[in-house]
């Protein structure tokens, strides 16, 4: 098992490289994949990772190189066009926002498989091997310099996030009533859309284009899980793609065994659903395990409540409460209401119920007069 010290020893230079910039991508992916979430466009972080593809394949086309800058430039190129043409063809037609994206995202990705087998066919393998990183990823054969242009997007990216944080959040809650306050709702969509756009850009060659989507979605629902807070929920959804990046970084080193080495992209994808996963079962408001325990405790009370009634029903048909009623009578007036048995113990422990003789029950003094309380609150209600 690898220590902290062993990961900074000189050998292992490539994966502090790796890590840090799978680490730098998820921290500004998820971040702005909240934006992403709360504006119910979470299928545009898909559309303009799949539409970068094209860009990638046409870029090599006309430079005939593999330089990262090239590549990344034509994949930006063609994302940010295809996400105007979406705005486009929503204002413009009868179109809906969501049809616009699956259009664009089938057609883009397909002009871009296209392209990239016609460099296959008419290209020499050498040349066009490194491309198909781009759809898959390859994080292992990041360089110091493409972490250091990833972390340097990133601040960029988080800074402008800081800057128009007002505008952003009024933007994603009501751009009705920010167009009534002035602002250039249209202008702020665009810097926003872009600002995801340099955000997937510059992680194609970590995670590739076919994951790259999970990576600003998953985080945001992660984080809408455990917050009501747009702050608080952008902060958890940037650590959560951070903490999945580092993970999925070291469990590439982990757990590859040479000459075999699994993907870090879908590592680091594995990681963030595991997050996610693991928020949808365990956060405290939203937590399916969480609700189905309150679920259970409410069942559980109202049950108790129905139980106590009957017995108050009939308590009233006699002048003294030390009269038992047989538990077949209390049995047969709470049909379809759980455990009788379990709910009379339960208020004989709450001092509401007693046991009158055997399987003889009677309501107490003290349950009487919690069951009058329930039925006036119930009655206001």
């Amino acid at each position: 098992m690898m220590t902290l010290a062993d990961f900074f020893r000189p050998e292992n230079y490539p994966l502090r490289v790796v890590v840090l910039g799978c680490g730098a991508l998820g921290l500004v992916s998820g971040a702005l994949g909240a934006f992403a979430v709360l504006r119910k466009q979470s299928l545009l972080g898909d559309a303009i990772s799949h539409a970068a593809l094209p860009g990638v394949a046409l870029a090599f086309l006309l430079t005939q190189t593999k330089e990262p800058v090239f590549l990344l430039t034509g994949a930006a190129l063609a994302s940010w066009l295809g996400t105007l043409l979406v705005m486009v063809i929503v204002r413009y037609t009868r179109i809906k926002y969501d049809a616009a994206l699956g259009v664009m995202l089938s057609v883009f990705f397909g002009v871009g498989l296209v392209v990239l087998t016609y460099i296959q066919n008419h290209s020499t393998k050498a040349n066009q091997a490194g491309l198909r990183n781009f759809l898959f990823g390859q994080a292992g054969t990041l360089l110091l310099s493409d972490v250091i242009v990833i972390v340097e997007l990133a601040a960029l990216v988080l800074l402008v996030l800081a800057l128009f944080w007002k505008e952003f959040k009024l933007l994603s809650f009501d751009p009705d009533y920010a167009a009534t306050l002035g602002y250039p709702i249209q202008l702020l969509d665009v810097l926003l859309t872009t600002l995801l756009v340099i955000a997937i850009v510059t992680g194609l060659q970590a995670v590739g284009a076919v994951l790259m989507s999970a990576l600003i979605i998953a985080p945001a629902a992660a984080a809408r899980q455990w917050t009501d807070r747009l702050g608080v929920m952008v902060v958890l959804a940037g650590l959560f793609g951070a903490t999945a990046g580092v993970a999925g970084g070291l469990l590439g080193d982990l757990l590859s065994v040479p000459p075999v080495a699994l993907p870090t992209g879908p590592l680091v994808v594995l990681c963030v659903s595991a997050i996610v996963i693991f928020s949808l079962l365990l956060a405290p408001n939203r937590g399916l395990v969480w609700n189905g325990l309150r679920e259970m405790a409410r069942r559980r009370q109202l049950q108790l409540e129905a139980i106590l009634d009957h017995l108050y029903q009939l308590s009233l048909q006699h002048e003294s409460l030390d009269h038992g009623h047989p538990f077949a009578v209390v049995r047969s007036m709470a049909v379809g209401q759980g455990n009788v048995l379990r709910s009379l113990k339960e208020l004989e422990a709450r001092g509401w119920a007693r046991r009158t003789g055997p399987s003889m029950w009677a309501i107490t003094e003290a349950g009487l007069e919690e069951a009058r309380r329930r039925r006036i609150v119930r009655q206001q209600e």
